[in-house]
């Protein structure tokens, strides 16, 4: 009867023993196809935005590799106002790691799939390097090379994404914003726009710039700037820097889909760049900071003011395409916030972006005839919006006493900055599942980053 027993017993023992197994089997399957973040030395508040909301396909555990002090703890602080939110609430576990040898560390252990770069952008073309070689993906905010040298860095890069079978991939935000997406789509509507102007370099035929702020709010609380962002060899250029974004919409908007040369594509005819004084109690009042840092030091004029490289412009062509770039940067807004503007010239209308006191500093598109009077125009207008109203339900137009067209947007679709990293991320999810980038995607990130790092050289040594 003992042996009975023991042999029904073992059989259940095994049995179960099966079952378990199994189970694992599946569970480590499911967890084998999910996005699993390493969030190496966050220095900007971007990489806490792209965890702004909870994604199914992504692990709820987050991997935080970071050098101890107030730059990771700002990025854990962001990560439990999301977790605590009352509406919609996000559910992330972070599990940090803080020492100074936090690089060497999450190359050792590689406990995720998918690396997130954002901040001190001295050395993130190496880390990102790194992190390919290592065949890790790689999601980086801007800029992912601040100067010539990292631009050929950055050609390796994505030479070994390519061989390591990784995606290399940068946080674009503006291609999510309404009024760039709506830009792109009228100014491909020939009969609407006609043609884009052929310009010439005082006359560009696009013309895009923008305006940021050093003291400004971020998920409802002051934001609080390491010093190094203030250090051109850490941070970078403007033009380097935010001038990524713009140049960026400048080819999804005007050649969409089209693979670019850069080597052949771009040339680039005129930059400059100069600074943004700041006095020391502007400069503690965005980094907490009582003193400069010695880095700073070459910056300083007049034995107190800090000379921010915050400014660029840039002229340049883009497969013939005469295109002028301008970034700025001011202490604090008067009124709103960072600001867009940005015109597209066509044969038969120009496309205007405007951001002012008219606007709410709020972007709003508008269309201009190009012919003053011209009753006829107003059917086509109205064809065009009505064929936008197919993607993009509920956008209309309404006629201005300058013969102007505003372009009325739903609150829907106004989603507000914050919420674009969620929805970059989320297009990068569905290039992870694919397993590939669209086709013009690298060659035309090269060409970005080509524009603003040799741009930015022209201009240093004038």
């Amino acid at each position: 009867m003992q042996r009975i027993t023991f042999i029904l017993l073992s059989a259940i023992l095994i049995t179960a023993g099966s079952c378990q197994s199994g189970n694992n089997k599946k569970e480590e399957k499911k967890d084998s196809k999910m996005v699993r973040l390493i969030t190496l030395d966050p220095g900007h508040f971007h990489a806490a935005l792209v965890q702004k909301k909870n994604y199914p396909d992504i692990d709820t555990n987050v991997y935080v590799y970071a050098p101890d002090g107030a730059e990771v703890e700002a990025h854990l602080n962001l990560i439990r106002q999301y977790n605590d939110h009352a509406e919609a609430p996000t559910r992330w576990n972070e599990i940090v790691y803080k020492g100074d040898d936090f690089a060497e560390k999450m190359f050792a252990e590689k406990k995720g799939n998918v690396v997130v770069l954002a901040g001190n952008n001295r050395l993130k073309t190496d880390y990102i390097q790194r992190s390919v070689d290592s065949g890790l993906n790689v999601l980086a905010d801007k800029p992912m090379a601040i100067n010539s040298t990292n631009f050929e860095k950055l050609v390796t890069a994505f030479e070994t994404a390519a061989k390591q079978k990784v995606l290399l991939y940068d946080i674009m935000t503006e291609r999510s914003e309404i009024t760039n997406i709506l830009q792109k789509e009228l100014m491909h509507d020939s009969t609407l726009f006609g043609k884009l102007k052929k310009g010439s370099g005082k006359d560009p035929s696009v013309i895009i710039e923008s305006i940021h702020y050093f003291f400004k709010h971020v998920s409802g609380k002051p934001l609080v700037r390491p010093t190094w962002f203030f250090d051109p060899l850490q941070q970078g250029d403007a033009i380097a820097d935010v001038g990524t974004h713009l140049v960026d919409i400048v080819q999804w908007q005007c050649l969409p889909g089209e693979i670019l040369d850069y080597k052949n594509d771009i040339k680039i005819t005129d930059a400059r760049i100069w600074p943004t004084p700041l006095t020391p109690a502007q400069f503690k009042s965005i980094t907490g900071s009582d003193s400069y840092p010695g880095f700073l030091q070459p910056y300083i004029i007049k034995d107190s003011i800090l000379q921010t490289h915050a400014n660029g412009e840039m002229n340049y062509t883009l497969k013939g395409i005469p295109v002028k770039i301008i970034v700025r940067w001011d202490y604090k807004a008067a009124a709103g916030g960072d600001a867009h503007t940005a015109t597209i010239k066509g044969t038969t209308c120009t496309l205007e972006i405007r951001q002012g006191e008219k606007e709410n500093y709020k972007p709003v598109l508008y269309i201009i005839p190009e012919k003053k009077q011209d009753n006829q125009f107003e059917h086509t207008i109205q064809d065009a919006i009505k064929k936008l109203g197919n993607t993009y339900p509920g956008v209309s137009v309404e006629k201005q006493a300058n013969n102007e067209w505003k372009v009325v947007i739903p609150d829907q679709y106004n989603v507000g900055h914050e919420a674009h990293f969620a929805q970059v991320m989320e297009r990068y999810l569905q290039y992870l599942k694919a397993g590939a980038l669209p086709e013009w995607e690298v060659p035309n990130t090269l060409a970005k980053y080509y524009t603003t790092t040799a741009a930015l050289e022209l201009a240093t040594k004038k």
